[in-house]
This record gives C-alpha cells, sequence and structure tokens, in this order.
C-alpha cells in the first residue's frame, strides 16, 4: 500500500465520518422542522380559538355599549326634568334665607321698640306722678294749705 492509497483511505474515512455527522445533523434537524411545525399548528388552533373568543367579547361589549348608551340617554332625559326642581329649591333657599333675614330686623326693631316703650311707659309714670303731686300741691293751696279729699 502505498502512501497514496493510504491517503485516499484516510479521505474516505473522514468523507464517511462526514457523511455520517451531516445524516445525524439533519435527522436532527428533521426532528426540530417536524416540532416547529407542531408548535406551528398548534400556535394557529390556539390563535383560532382565542379569535373566536376575541369575536363574541367584542359583541358582547358592543352590545353592553349600546345599552349604556341607552341607558346614559334616560338618566340624561331624567335630570333635564329635575332640573327644573333644583332651581325650585335654589329659589326657596333664596326666599327663606330673605324671611330670616327680614325675621332678624323685625326682632332687633321690636327689641329696640321694647325698650323705647318701657322708658316711655317710666316717663309717663313719672310724669302723671309729678301731675298728681302738682295737682295736690295747687289743691292744698286753694284751701288754705288744707287738703279734702
Amino acid at each position: 500500500m502505498s502512501g497514496g492509497e493510504i491517503a485516499a483511505l484516510i479521505a474516505a474515512g473522514a468523507f464517511a465520518v462526514l457523511v455520517v455527522a451531516v445524516v445525524r445533523l439533519l435527522g436532527q434537524i428533521g426532528k426540530t422542522v417536524q416540532k416547529a411545525e407542531t408548535t406551528v399548528t398548534h400556535v394557529n388552533q390556539t390563535i383560532q380559538v382565542v379569535t373566536r373568543d376575541v369575536d363574541i367579547l367584542v359583541r358582547e361589549v358592543e352590545g353592553l355599549l349600546v345599552k349604556s348608551n341607552e341607558l346614559m340617554g334616560k338618566v340624561n332625559q331624567k335630570v333635564e326634568t329635575i332640573d327644573p326642581l333644583f332651581d325650585a329649591v335654589a329659589d326657596l333657599s333664596t326666599s327663606v334665607s330673605d324671611l330670616n333675614a327680614s325675621g332678624r330686623e323685625m326682632a332687633t326693631r321690636f327689641a329696640t321698640m321694647g325698650k323705647s316703650v318701657t322708658q316711655a311707659s317710666i316717663i309717663g309714670k313719672v310724669s302723671q306722678a309729678t301731675i298728681n303731686r302738682f295737682k295736690h300741691n295747687q289743691t292744698k293751696a286753694n284751701n288754705g294749705g288744707k287738703v279734702y279729699e
């Protein structure tokens, strides 16, 4: 066996090892591709299920939004009918406040007038007593110092 034959044998052995390694590598790649295909298929099925569920949820949410809009419309109508009531309550509140202010003012006037009436009454009594005393003194003077009652 010559050196060229040995080199050819070594090259053939290396090529055989390389072919075996490439075949094993391709086998692994095939298995990986199969797993990837299975995963993609599973993901596609899951996406279809999720899409159907989301479509159902979107329809339900749209229905709820329509009902919510109708309800808000009714609430707005009710509030519009109640607005005059609140205006009337505000006007009544103003009137009651004005009435309270007038009542306080009148109470103050009566209190002041009560003091004036009391003072006038005292002055009247003193005046009456003075007049009575004057009449008494005049009667006494006219009768020569004697008073006949």
